[in-house]
């Protein structure tokens, strides 16, 4: 076997909901040798990963074991740290979003990338996902600017809403799930943004006091385009229009027409489209529409599971074939910055200009 074909040494750190459906990902795909597993306790695995030894400790097992590449999947406060230390030790790295928690260690990460010449992948799910990348292949064809209407609430209960609670101890949902969602209006339109508001509540006693489980942000963007995204977990969330995607301007509009029977709770449901409608805007001599609305039916979508197969098929890509990576770093730090303006403005009551 050549030295590009060999298998790529994999060690995946954390194995919560996302670290064990990547690790599966590494498992199931010849590319990828796992070498090693990190989490402070010891999982419930499925058994095709019960063979893999869990180390306790990161650096640790980055240094005995001495991987190609690290997928960190870790709460978000110790993302860059490791991500760091594992490019000063010469590995690639993916790494789940968001990056950072602060645009310093997001920009801390990215340099580091640099300097040891190595791939860093950041788990944008979406876009990797067939029906996503056509939203916003149909959105951009209708030009700017645009109104980006976007949400993903969760009513979580019982462990979700203890993984929920976990992850609000250093992120808060509109960053958390924000960026996913702000990637998406970043890749429709190339402006640049200029403006974030945010605003957030607290609706539990069970979150620290100085945390919100609800939150909303505005971005305006300096071609005029303005966006809005809204996320909430817990219990008391409203499943009422939990999942909105829609996408206006001045021709037209493209939207996810969602399940009625969907569940906030079913994680499949944050990535599958069921329709994408496509609405054109144009009238004829007598005021009325000249076409119909156009809804594509998304048939065979991947899964969660599948999703995260093809996002480790691209880290195997990016590594192999030295795909320039430069613009997917820059939009990571991009949507991350958006969002932490928002938990700024949601904290102080002032819009920030970025």
């Amino acid at each position: 076997m050549s030295e590009t074909n060999k298998p790529v040494r994999v060690l995946v750190a954390g194995l919560g909901n996302m670290g064990r459906s990547h690790a599966l990902a590494y498992h199931n795909d010849p590319g990828f040798e796992i070498v090693g597993l990190v989490n402070r306790s010891t999982p419930k695995l499925d058994p095709a990963l019960a063979g893999y030894t869990i180390h306790p400790d990161f650096l640790g097992a980055l240094a005995e074991l001495k991987p190609d590449l690290c997928a960190i999947c870790t709460y978000s406060d110790s993302h860059a740290d490791y991500a760091v230390a594992a490019f000063e030790a010469g590995c690639h790295v993916f790494v789940e979003k968001p990056l950072a928690t602060t645009v310093a260690d997001a920009e801390r990460v990215v340099a580091a990338a640099k300097a040891a010449d190595r791939k860093l992948v950041i788990g944008y799910i979406l876009r990797h996902h067939p029906s996503w990348i056509r939203l916003i292949e149909e959105a951009r064809k209708l030009g700017p600017p645009y109104v980006f209407r976007m949400n993903l609430n969760q009513q979580s209960s019982g462990p979700t809403w203890d993984v929920h609670k976990a992850l609000m101890n250093t992120t808060p949902p509109i960053v958390d799930c924000g960026v996913h969602y702000v990637d998406v209006m970043c890749q429709i339109t190339d402006a640049k943004p200029v403006e974030v508001r945010g605003m957030g509540l607290r609706l539990s006693d069970e979150i620290a006091p100085d945390m919100y489980n609800y939150g909303h942000l505005q971005v305006i963007f300096d071609d005029r385009s303005v966006g809005w995204y809204e996320a909430g977990w817990g219990p008391m969330i409203s499943e009422t229009a939990f999942f909105v995607k829609d996408v206006m301007s001045p021709k037209g509009s493209v939207s996810i027409v969602m399940d009625p029977n969907a569940k906030s709770d079913d994680i499949d449901t944050h990535t599958k489209t069921s329709v994408i409608r496509l609405h054109s805007a144009d009238t004829g001599p007598d005021g009325k529409f000249i076409h119909p609305d156009k809804d594509m039916r998304m048939a065979g979508e991947p899964g969660h599971q599948e999703l995260c197969d093809l996002e480790q098929a691209y880290m195997l890509r990016a590594i192999r074939e030295n795909i320039d990576l430069t613009r997917h770093m820059d939009d990571a730090v991009q949507s991350l910055r958006i969002c932490l303006a928002a938990d700024e403005s949601a904290r102080t009551g002032k819009p920030v200009h970025l």
